[in-house]
């Protein structure tokens, strides 16, 4: 049940029956009315800006075409009042048994806020992707926080979603974490490691060092790089991919494929993917313009293979080949994206890190040109994250050597916290991240707030079992409990929005608005008896009583679900 759509087909017939009664012209485009919550909710329950959208095309005054509006939907018993407002809104007042109604429908429908609007289409979300060259660091998490909620989402909404991470294996940081870990081996073996500047410091490359003296013994010790280098490479990822998978499952997150980069090179994908785009026109051999501002010391106007992206939307075209004929890094990620529409995707989504901002234009004008402009690519940047802990920020972690792991994060304060608050603020803008303050037990913090909510909805249930306290139609009278309902009402409409946008910290700030209101009813309980959930000695209104914070509870786990959070059963 989709109240608000619910509605908005009555506004629809209305404005047909309008038309038809010659009220209206005929054949007036009707996509953008809209019903939705307002802005002040002393103004009522719903309201259109149907005459507002209509008013020009049909040569008419918008407040005219509200009055006739309303006076149609006058007739509809589920609204109370239609009262046109300002220069032609209409707010719409909801009687209380449709309320009440669609409390049952919460409870009646296991499913209640899921949607069909993806219509089954395939949607491919990668994220995190990060270098299997250490452990995922807090900036890896908020982007896994923030990929796999965005696929619970896409999935709640009626997708077919594919998780997906891609490992950057085939480029020269691995080969630096191997003369890194060769070092921790030459130290498993009794000697001094010799930590360059630019290998990998960390500790986490010690048990590295310590497997590869267990395989190898001091065999390697004497050898050239160019005998160990590839096997301790290959080697070595597969320790720091088994790293990073443990570290995506302490946050719960789990990916369906694992797409290696190294496998575009020497298969003949790459050559595919290029010749796809020159049989296009878009490959040719060219010399680009210098670059905008202060002009670098060693730049030399040069001939290059380019990709005409400008074709696509970007602003400058980008070079896929070296002058010594080796590929770009752009070169393999066009191949891999051409992979996922080769994959018969609908939809293509990518999670980058804030740092790479100045890669969006040219992946989506190569998903464009791969795709014939059929296969959409979103790009979603998740900004930087900001740990402080009593005060200060958060030191660095000794084991990771210059940065602050998933695993620190998740140890302090629990995967639940950490998913939750990652979706306190729009991907897109910088998060604070404290410590003392995701654990304290206050309305500020937000993660507390909803699973309290939660929690309370738990111990009315139990107290309601414990008096064989059954379950009938809900009954609501104040105007607190049609507070909750209204919001009740709202999440399939929030699911469809925040899905379209691709914007899953909505759900969280809904969570704690739906929580606000169930703890503002659950006040007014402690000072008025009649709205307390479990009336003394009348099981009947209990029952009646019962049935809300049944429902919220219903929406709240289905809310924590898609942030990929426990609910609790009670709080200590």
């Amino acid at each position: 049940m989709n109240l608000f759509t619910d509605i908005r087909a009555a506004v629809l017939d209305a404005l047909a029956a309008m038309a038809e009664a010659g009220k209206l012209p005929a054949g007036l485009e009707t996509a953008n009315v809209a019903v939705e919550p307002p802005r002040d909710a002393a103004h009522g329950d719903m309201a259109t800006n149907a005459a507002m959208v209509l008013a020009r095309p049909a040569g008419m005054k918008p407040r005219d075409i509200a009055g006739a509006l309303a006076a149609r939907l006058a007739d509809d018993p589920r609204i109370d009042s239609a009262e046109v407002a300002g220069p032609g809104f209409l707010n719409l007042r909801i009687a209380a048994d449709v309320w009440a109604g669609l409390v049952g429908a919460v409870l009646s429908d296991a499913g209640y806020g899921r949607s069909a609007m993806g219509a089954g289409r395939r949607m491919n979300v990668e994220f995190v992707s990060a270098n299997p060259t250490g452990p995922l660091h807090v900036g890896h998490t908020r982007g896994a926080v923030f990929g796999d909620a965005l696929a619970s989402l896409l999935d709640f909404a009626g997708y077919d979603v594919t998780r997906e991470y891609y490992i950057n294996d085939g480029g020269a940081q691995v080969d630096v974490l191997a003369r890194s870990a060769f070092e921790r081996y030459r130290e498993a073996c009794g000697l001094s490691p010799e930590i360059a500047e630019g290998l990998y410091p960390g500790d986490y490359l010690v048990p590295v060092g310590e497997a590869l003296k267990e395989k190898y013994g001091d065999s390697l010790l004497n050898q050239p790089e160019d005998i160990w280098l590839e096997e301790v490479r290959e080697f070595a990822t597969e320790r720091m991919m088994a790293m990073i998978r443990e570290d995506l499952a302490a946050l719960g997150v789990a990916m369906d494929v694992f797409y290696s980069e190294k496998s575009l090179y020497g298969t003949g994908r790459i050559e595919a993917a290029i010749a796809d785009l020159d049989g296009k026109g878009l490959i040719y051999r060219g010399t680009l313009e210098p670059p905008k501002g202060k002009m670098p010391e060693d730049w030399e106007p040069r001939e290059q293979t380019l990709f005409r992206s400008t074709a696509h939307g970007d602003d400058v075209d980008r070079p896929i080949m070296k002058s010594d004929g080796a590929w770009t890094y752009f070169a393999p990620d066009i191949a891999y994206h051409y992979d996922k529409v080769s994959r018969g995707f609908d939809e293509l989504i990518d999670v980058f890190g804030a740092d790479h901002g100045g890669y969006v234009k040219r992946m989506k004008a190569a998903v464009a040109a791969l795709s014939d402009n059929c296969v959409p690519l979103d790009i979603k940047l998740t900004q930087l994250v900001r740990l402080f802990k009593n005060g200060a920020p958060f030191k660095m972690s000794k084991r990771a050597g210059n940065f602050v792991t998933l695993r620190d994060v998740v140890e302090q304060v629990g995967a639940d916290v950490t998913r939750f608050v990652m979706l306190t603020r729009k991907n897109d803008a910088p998060l604070d991240f404290d410590f003392d303050k995701v654990l304290e037990q206050s309305r500020d913090n937000p993660v507390f707030y909803v699973q309290y909510a939660h929690a309370r909805v738990r111990s009315v249930m139990r107290k309601a079992a414990q008096q064989g306290i059954g379950e009938v139609a809900p009954k609501l009278e104040d105007e607190a409990e049609l507070a909750v309902a209204r919001k009740l009402a709202e999440w399939p409409r929030l699911v469809e929005i925040a899905a379209r946008t691709h914007e899953p910290h909505r759900v969280a700030f809904y969570l704690y608005e739906l929580a606000s209101e169930f703890h503002a009813l659950w006040n007014r309980g402690n000072e008025k008896a009649h709205l307390r959930f479990l009336q003394e000695g009348n099981t009947g209104a209990s029952a009646e009583k019962i049935a809300l914070p049944r429902a919220v509870g219903v929406v709240i786990s289905a809310g924590l679900a898609i942030l990929g959070v426990t609910p609790v059963e009670e709080m200590r």
